[in-house]
């Protein structure tokens, strides 16, 4: 169903337009109550353009380390105050589209001094929340897009992937953490080489008041067990956007899951494309199978 000429969107526009998935939305609607969408005579769910506001001001306070429930009284409290309500389209700015392409033109021509000043500069005028979701992101998925397509190379793809790689390690690295912040460990499972999911989620992570360690691309066997072992973390976030860990060792969701099983005061959590194909229809018993944030994120730590 398209949009309507009265500013009418379907669940799924609503989706695309604010970065959160149809179950987060459809939660958010019964739990909190944010918004109350109307009904087409077939059931399907229809929204305006102050539920896609309201829906993108909550998100962006949750990403800044708010409570939902706190994020959506925040967030109604100031679109009642008669804020107006921008166009969807309106939620990337001209300025990071733009910025985007900038950044694809560096890496066409792999040059890795632009790409690092540009990516430099978008941080600091965007803060870490917003450059990751509207210049990180975005500009990541055009880079696989362009190497799928056979628009680029090995070279510029891998020159692109390893600038915003590096430049995340750092500002993970420079931040500083409360004493008494909880521990999360982001981790590749074995045999996973897509590491930048990981320190994406490190630092969405670490803006909500964790202090996050980091396990790479394809990490050594037991080496994650270990490490929750050694450092008793509140939370292990599992990435693998590809089911080569699962190929490559047929047994490793069992192991995971009985090793999850054992540690009772840690939350686990299994994600990226190739983790929720390859567990589709796999049970587990104390893996948390999902992709959003939200779930994992549902009840903040107190720091």
């Amino acid at each position: 169903m398209s949009v309507s000429d009265n500013g009418v969107y379907t669940i799924k526009q609503v989706a695309e337009a604010t970065g959160l998935s149809t179950q987060v939305i459809r939660k958010w609607e019964e739990r909190y109550s944010l918004i109350l969408p109307d009904r087409l005579p077939n059931g399907y769910r229809i929204y305006s353009e102050q539920d896609i506001q309201l829906l993108t001001k909550v998100k962006m306070l949750a990403d800044q380390g708010f409570p939902i429930r706190q994020a959506a009284a925040m967030a109604k409290e100031k679109l009642g105050e008669g804020s107006p309500v921008p166009p969807m389209h309106a939620a990337q700015s001209t300025h990071d589209n733009e910025t985007v392409g900038k950044l694809l033109e560096c890496g066409t021509n792999c040059d890795e001094i632009e790409l690092n000043v540009l990516l430099q500069n978008s941080y600091l005028q965007l803060g870490l929340a917003q450059f990751l979701d509207s210049i990180v992101i975005p500009f990541l998925k055009e880079v696989g897009l362009r190497w799928e397509r056979g628009e680029w190379d090995e070279y510029q793809e891998s020159v692109s992937s390893l600038v915003v790689r590096d430049f995340l390690v750092q500002i993970r690295r420079t931040h500083q953490y409360r004493n008494n912040a909880p521990v999360l460990v982001a981790a590749c499972l074995p045999q996973e080489r897509h590491e930048i999911p990981i320190h994406i989620l490190a630092l969405k992570s670490m803006m909500r008041g964790y202090k996050t360690i980091v396990v790479a691309a394809s990490p050594a066997p037991g080496a994650i067990q270990s490490l929750v072992k050694r450092l008793k973390p509140v939370k292990v976030l599992l990435s693998a956007s590809t089911t080569l860990p699962f190929k490559e060792s047929p047994g490793l969701l069992e192991e995971m899951d009985a090793f999850a099983a054992t540690e009772k005061a840690t939350d686990f959590y299994l994600g990226g494309h190739g983790a929720l194909l390859y567990a589709a229809n796999r049970p587990v018993k104390a893996l948390k199978i999902t992709n959003s944030l939200e779930d994992v994120f549902e009840n903040p730590p107190v720091t």
